[in-house]
């Protein structure tokens, strides 16, 4: 029963990470998949997205981001949601603007690894939140992981 709790919550955050893991080919280049929520307002979400693909390396640090319009249309989304989502980004300093050359993902390494650490750390948390709901305590949790851990390395 312990392990229907982890196969179901495993599900949860790959559905919840779907956007890593469902690539499809576009126009000679590899693209992921925009599975939009339409019960949360989309800006966020493009956000979320885009911050995910900046972590995970698909847009590599210094790489030009495409346009607004190419996104847009990508994932399916008027293109003034998009500038809204991107200009949001600026401000977080993951994205810089060069007034002729269109848009570029931070060179800053530490802000792109901090990012992640804090992305990885919500999901931590959120997760044992879940684990401690179904009564398990964090130590019983780490010893799941473990023991399930060894069972896929053996």
């Amino acid at each position: 029963s312990t392990i229907i709790v982890i196969d179901k919550y495993a599900s949860a955050l790959e559905r919840h990470l779907s956007c890593l893991t469902d690539t499809q080919k576009k126009g000679g280049a590899a693209h992921m998949s925009w599975n939009l929520d339409s019960n949360r307002p989309i800006y966020p979400q493009i956000m979320e997205r885009i911050t995910m693909d900046i972590i995970s390396g698909t847009y590599p640090p210094g790489s030009k981001l495409p346009s607004v319009r190419e996104l847009a249309q990508e994932a399916g989304v008027n293109p003034n949601t998009m500038q809204k989502s991107l200009s949001e980004l600026e401000r977080t300093g993951l994205l810089y603007s060069q007034r002729t050359s269109g848009r570029f993902i931070t060179e800053d390494l530490v802000m792109i690894e901090q990012t992640k650490n804090t992305i990885a750390s919500e999901q931590v948390k959120e997760f044992l939140k879940k684990m401690e709901h179904i009564g398990f305590t964090k130590q019983a949790t780490i010893r799941l992981i473990e023991k399930i851990d060894k069972e896929e390395q053996s």
